[in-house]
């Protein structure tokens, strides 16, 4: 159920190893795309494996579910507004299947959710089938630990949590999952594996909130905070990530805020999450003051997705670059190569560049440490780099004419 960035690979690696497979996608477009063989995410691989599993046979997509004897619910969990879980979609597709369940099959809840959602929104939804959850339908959480870019490989290899609402789900559900995971399967109960699977992205976040705020201390103290984060890390207890423009992505930007909802007590938790969200306008700020002399100013941002190397822009932090860069009434033009469809109009190279002022990458796309410095800096009008990832090769730059600012570096020139 949910044929997304984790519910088409989880289909397709299934149907690679013999099980037969039906995907739902309540999205015309999208299982129309899947039937003619395309894809409609970017993802390594994935295409090879889901064009495979439809032309043998083993994966069938549609857009309502049918009888089956497993159903992997596998649909996205965004924020509201306020920064609680919207569950509508898991509510759906659970109760859509409802019609479809028969004795001994196994219903597994993949999505990512706040603590006892399995328990306290799965289960009274699943009762009204009239069978007994537990004992006539097996009920799991089983949380997605993939890394887009990487996801067919992580999916086999690492390990798996399993956590059943009673032993006999998690048996059931280790039955399945040992057929195509190679890693150790982990069992727990419901509860604890899907507060598992979001201390593991807020963990990142909170730690990815400590090298920002280390950041911004640096600023206000003249110091270079990627000298201190290298000289730190030489510690051996001690690993420091690295500052960047905010967190995206659908996990690290997301999953911290179902245990903030859930408990008055995760108040770092909510620090690290507000430190991260502050990011893109301290970027926005560091940015005015390198336009400050500059009339009616322009901007080349380059890459807008939440990571380098894919396609996802969900929570990316350079959407809210943009939309606080327009704000200030700066012109920006857009460039990356792995999006199409955005809320703000991405050019071309060339008309990304024609007439800027400034350089501002937000994404550390390969494809963006092979450009052209010489013949890029000839469309602009004045030759600024921003380089937030600290990704480019800053001296063929420097060569090309282009005064370096490095997120990080303060006002020192790179």
């Amino acid at each position: 159920m949910g044929l997304g960035y984790i519910g088409l690979p989880t289909a397709s690696v299934f149907a690679a190893n013999g099980f037969h497979v039906v995907g739902v996608d309540v999205d015309s477009q999208i299982v129309d795309v899947l039937s003619k063989g395309q894809i409609h995410i970017n993802e390594p691989g994935l295409k090879t494996v889901v064009c495979a599993a439809i032309q043998s046979g083993n994966m069938l997509v549609r857009q309502v579910p049918e009888q089956a004897d497993v159903f992997i619910i596998a649909v996205p969990t965004p924020l509201k507004d306020d920064n609680s879980a919207e569950l509508s979609y898991v509510i759906q597709a659970t109760e859509s299947i409802l019609p479809f369940l028969q004795q001994g099959n196994l219903v597994i809840l993949e999505s990512t959710v706040p603590p006892r959602t399995t328990e306290d929104i799965l289960v009274p939804i699943l009762q009204k089938s009239g069978y007994k959850i537990g004992e006539e339908i097996y009920l799991v959480h089983c949380p997605e630990r993939v890394l887009p870019g990487n996801i067919l490989h992580e999916f086999v290899s690492n390990d798996r949590i399993i956590g059943g609402i009673n032993d006999k789900s998690s048996d059931k559900a280790r039955g399945i999952y040992e057929k195509v995971v190679q890693g150790n399967l982990l069992i727990t109960d419901a509860t604890s594996a899907e507060m598992a699977k979001l201390m593991e992205n807020t963990y990142r976040d909170v730690n990815i909130a400590l090298a920002n705020e280390v950041c911004r201390i640096a600023y206000d103290l003249n110091l270079d905070a990627l000298e201190i984060i290298k000289l730190a890390n030489m510690h051996p207890r001690v690993n420091l990530h690295q500052p960047g423009p905010g967190v995206g992505g659908h996990c690290l930007a997301v999953d911290p805020w179902f245990i903030v909802e859930k408990s008055n007590n995760a108040e770092l938790i909510r620090l690290s999450r507000e430190i991260n969200d502050a990011m893109p306008n301290f970027v926005v700020g560091l940015v005015k003051k390198m336009l400050d002399q500059v009339v009616k100013p322009k901007i080349t941002v380059l890459g807008v997705t939440y990571k380098g190397n894919v396609d996802d822009i969900r929570e990316s932090p350079a959407t809210e670059v943009i939309r606080k860069l327009k704000q200030a009434n700066i012109d920006v033009g857009i460039y990356d190569p792995y999006v199409k469809n955005y809320e703000f109009e991405v050019s071309n190279l060339e008309e990304a560049f024609v007439a800027s002022d400034l350089i501002l990458l937000l994404a550390d796309h390969k494809e963006f440490k092979y450009l052209s410095a010489d013949e890029l800096g000839f469309l602009m009008r004045n030759k600024q780099l921003f380089d937030t990832r600290n990704c480019l090769n800053h001296s063929k730059w420097k060569d090309a004419g282009f005064s370096i600012k490095v997120l990080g570096k303060n006002n020192q020139n790179s």
